[in-house]
């Protein structure tokens, strides 16, 4: 039996953030079978995690969305250290991932129940609006830029973003992005800005609140409010916090999570 855990990420209370599936292995499995594995869980990631021998507190880290492995996904890196702190190393402050797909260290400390995530920033650049982007989205951005992987949609209000319909269909035809974020800033007092993810082209039509999303996020959007820390809230459904701050080149993702499955996954025959 393989030990399979469930945490819902950026959350704080049990069924809000983001679930993530989390599996550790005494060593790796082959591919396809994580591939089928995420695909039979069918969240928007399950990570799989392997200790680093001769390292303390440091795992190798691999996500698999139900398509296919994915480079950077921050709720499966908070969940996967949300779990390993709550059961495989109790009495410990610091996990070090290596993330074996894009390369990065990353880095997740824990201070009573906040975790903090040190992640690459990724300033996205402005990118030209096409009509596509409006019709798919069913309201036409301010503004449009891109990272190297993602499209980023600005509007004019949170409550534009909280009503959104996209055609997921037609996102999936987009030429451009592997996802598409959209966010504006707050009108609640409580947050400085808002937004959501969708990823259909990974068979994720919307990613209740997507870790990965902030590092692009928090340099798209300091500079503009003069702010150094921004309290960030999903207006998916679920609903979730997560508190940036921008050290460098690094984004720092501050969040709670919440305990929901322990269990057993038997993939023998």
């Amino acid at each position: 039996m393989i030990p399979y855990f469930v945490a819902d990420a950026f959350a704080d209370q049990l069924f809000e953030g983001n679930p993530a599936g989390v599996c550790v292995l005494e060593q790796w499995l082959p591919h396809e079978t994580m591939k089928k594995i995420a695909m039979e869980n069918n969240l928007s990631e399950t990570g799989f995690v392997v200790r680093q021998g001769g390292h303390p507190c440091t795992y190798e880290l691999r996500w698999f969305t139900p398509v296919d492995e994915i480079d950077l996904c921050g709720h499966c890196t908070f969940g996967s250290a949300y779990i390993l702190f709550r059961f495989f190393e109790q009495n410990e402050t610091e996990i070090h991932f290596n993330a074996l797909k894009c390369g990065y260290h990353l880095v997740i400390t824990k201070q009573d129940d906040i975790l903090t995530m040190a992640f690459p920033s990724l300033p996205p650049r402005p990118f030209a609006y096409a009509d596509y982007m409006g019709e798919g989205m069913g309201a036409v951005p301010s503004e449009v830029w891109k990272t190297d992987r993602d499209l980023l949609l600005v509007y004019d209000s949170d409550e534009t973003v909280r009503n959104l319909t996209p055609d997921f269909q037609k996102l999936k035809e987009f030429p451009e992005g592997l996802s598409v974020y959209v966010t504006a800033k707050s009108n609640d007092p409580r947050y400085d800005i808002v937004a959501r993810a969708f990823w259909p082209k990974i068979n994720v039509n919307e990613d209740p609140v997507c870790g990965s999303m902030h590092c692009a996020l928090m340099p798209f959007w300091k500079d503009r409010l003069g702010k150094e820390e921004l309290v960030c809230r999903s207006l998916s459904k679920r609903g979730g916090t997560i508190v940036c701050h921008q050290d460098g080149d690094t984004v720092l993702l501050q969040g709670r999570g919440a305990f929901y499955l322990k269990g057993g996954l038997n993939i023998e025959n």
